[in-house]
């Protein structure tokens, strides 16, 4: 249909940025998770840095890890079964976890930076993503 009549038709563009969009949120999910398993269960494995302002015990850093990996996970998932409140929740949840990461710079400064360009990368996927309007 034209857009003129306020229809789209399919576009397989936005179809696949949601389906990446989805596979990114669950790929950053179970790394957070990991990553929060890790500094939880051996916190003497990562570098502490001396006079951090942002600093926390490596366990608290790790349960913050964990709680957005799953929160992550559950959002893929939502995204997946095309569920609109869930694009806004993976924008909202990655920039909770870009800040988190920058907060988590020292302790392990490159995970932390390939953790912020995957969520930069989310960001823009989810929102690039348009909704089919099918009549």
């Amino acid at each position: 249909m034209s857009s003129r009549t306020g229809t789209r038709t399919s576009n397989p563009w936005a179809q696949g940025l949601t389906i990446f969009a989805a596979a990114m949120l669950a790929i950053i999910g179970f790394v957070q998770v990991f990553q929060g398993i890790a500094a939880i269960a051996k916190d003497d494995v990562l570098v502490r840095t001396e006079n951090y302002v942002y600093a926390f015990n490596v366990t608290t850093w790790g349960w913050i890890h964990l709680v957005l990996g799953v929160l992550f996970i559950v959002i893929a998932f939502a995204i997946m079964s095309g569920n609109a409140f869930a694009r806004g929740a993976g924008i909202g949840l990655a920039i909770l976890s870009i800040i988190a990461n920058f907060l988590w710079l020292p302790y392990y400064p490159i995970w932390g930076i390939i953790i912020i360009a995957f969520n930069v990368f989310l960001i823009w996927a989810l929102a690039n993503y348009t909704p089919d309007f099918d009549s």
